[in-house]
């Protein structure tokens, strides 16, 4: 039988536990089935023993990290036999920690939730940005927890889906509602126009929704700057023009752009900067594995590189 395991992350007072404690109320969890919940961070929320007893969860704390490791893994499941895990895991461990750790041959890791307080998450950003994003990495689910009304219009979807495009966002007010959220209205343009001028500071917002929402900008005329880019593998009458994001810090850098097709590709070389106006169309593109956007160009010039080259999430 599998067990399947959810991992949730988060820093110290992110509201792992909250979301755990909330968590243990869903029918899956519901008496009857056996439950290893493994603790590798203490705060100021505490589980209720009682509570756990109720719901057939068994705790187990692990407060080194050198102790969390297949042996340790593999002795919890011989000695518990669970039907599901939940890992509660220390925001300042490695995610390579846990992620590279050998877990039973029955054990499935089925859903990573990262969790974040909106309250402080400007500070962390600012400050020890490569370690919180390393929790959002490989996460399908990130939850905003403790917000004000007007959260989801700052901006941090974006920063997020900027290294996790696949992961599900959700924010929640102090009282655990959600807040819903519509991403077209938080763009910097109006994307219901035909016509787009696309400013060398939207750069990264307009990849980033275009990438996630294809169908949105079908048909549409597009104008941007950007670098040319051309991989051997392409065809003679194509080229990417983008720019050079940086997500998490500097070694995280990689380029970003989208398939362009022009009888004019040939006259351009890589590193050329130009400015392209181009009409969108949602296509398979190989390179995208699966739909993405495909510009087809109408004009494209050569021009100066502009003052900013590198888009920030």
């Amino acid at each position: 039988m599998e067990v399947p395991v959810y991992l949730f992350t988060g820093f110290l007072e992110s509201g792992k536990t909250n979301f755990i404690n909330d968590t243990f109320q869903h029918d899956f969890f519901e008496k009857g089935s056996k439950t290893l919940l493994i603790v590798c961070e203490e705060g100021v929320e505490e589980y209720d023993d009682e509570f756990l007893k109720e719901k057939n969860v068994t705790k187990v704390v692990v407060e080194d990290e050198d102790d969390f490791n297949g042996d340790l893994l593999k002795f919890l499941n011989a000695k518990y036999k669970p039907t599901q895990v939940v890992v509660e895991y220390n925001g300042m461990w490695s995610m390579d920690q846990i992620l590279d750790t050998p877990i039973p041959k029955n054990w499935v890791l089925v859903q990573i939730i990262a969790t974040i307080n909106y309250q402080t998450f400007d500070s962390y950003l600012a400050n020890m940005r490569s370690v919180i994003m390393e929790q959002v990495k490989y996460a399908q689910l990130v939850v905003f927890n403790r917000c004000e009304e007007s959260a989801p219009e700052k901006g941090y979807s974006r920063t997020i889906k900027a290294l996790n495009r696949r992961a599900q966002i959700v924010y929640e007010r102090m009282d655990g509602s959600s807040i819903p959220v519509d991403e077209a209205s938080m763009l910097p343009y109006d994307r219901n126009q035909n016509e787009l001028e696309i400013i060398d500071e939207d750069f990264g917002i307009w990849y980033m929704d275009a990438m996630e929402n294809p169908g949105a900008y079908e048909g549409k005329t597009v104008t941007f700057v950007g670098m040319v880019v051309k991989p051997e593998e392409l065809d003679k009458d194509a080229f990417i023009p983008g720019r050079f994001a940086m997500t998490c810090c500097e070694d995280d850098m990689a380029f970003v752009g989208f398939m362009c097709k022009s009888e004019n590709a040939s006259e351009f070389h890589n590193k050329d900067w130009v400015k392209v106006t181009a009409v969108m169309k949602e296509e398979f593109v190989k390179e995208y594995e699966g739909n993405g956007p495909v510009l087809y160009a109408k004009s494209i010039e050569k021009v100066a590189p502009p003052k900013e080259t590198v888009v920030y999430f």
